[in-house]
């Protein structure tokens, strides 16, 4: 193959994955704009830092969206993902079941997996725990433009989830908002490529509904 080739081949690869990652933003940017909050066994939070001994401003707010789900009655039961920052001596998960604590939630209907690093070991660690405790669905607590790949990945893990996005999110601004809308494009793209290889320990299943 030619020089001439091999650039017009590579032109070609570079402008598809423009359009596939720009038709993903969109499909982000309008699965966002769901909330499909019904009752559920459980509700997984995904992890999002903490600060100190505090969750972060993220992850705070996350957490309140979930500890709203169970005094409202839709969940009995919380899952907290996150593990061990650098250097931390406690998990970003066992940090966010403190400041539930304060909350008039019962430790009786928390759990917090302490492995996960990213989204994807997040719904893998809660579906075990889910699995370990009988917990049947789920409904699956971020920020809004994290809801269509949390919930893709929660169902290739066999989680039988829905939507519920913070209402009070950090990122409201546009500037904000997309840095975040383009990371998750390519997030998003990404594991759409990558669950079809054999060493991504993924189930591989359709979305329902």
């Amino acid at each position: 193959m030619t020089r001439k080739n091999l650039l017009k081949l590579a032109l070609l690869c570079i402008v598809t994955a423009i359009i596939i990652i720009v038709y993903n933003a969109v499909a982000i940017w309008q699965f966002s704009k769901q909330d499909q909050t019904r009752h559920a066994d459980c509700a997984i939070v995904a992890g999002a830092g903490v600060k100190g001994s505090r969750p972060g401003a993220v992850f705070q707010a996350r957490l309140d969206h979930a500890i709203w789900l169970y005094h409202e009655g839709f969940v009995e039961t919380l899952i907290l993902t996150g593990g061990f920052s650098p250097g931390a001596a406690r998990s970003d998960a066992a940090i966010a079941k403190e400041y539930v604590l304060t909350r008039n939630v019962p430790a009786s209907a928390i759990f917090i997996e302490e492995r996960s690093t990213v989204t994807r070991e997040n719904l893998r660690y809660a579906a075990e725990i889910m699995a370990q405790q009988r917990l049947k669905t789920a409904l699956l607590v971020s920020d809004p433009l994290h809801m269509m790949r949390m919930r893709f990945i929660a169902w290739d893990n066999r989680i039988e989830g829905w939507s519920s996005p913070v209402t009070a999110s950090r990122y409201q601004s546009w500037s904000t908002q997309l840095p975040f809308l383009l990371r998750e494009a390519f997030y998003y793209t990404g594991y759409r490529i990558l669950r079809y290889m054999p060493l991504i320990p993924v189930q591989k299943v359709s979305i329902g509904e």
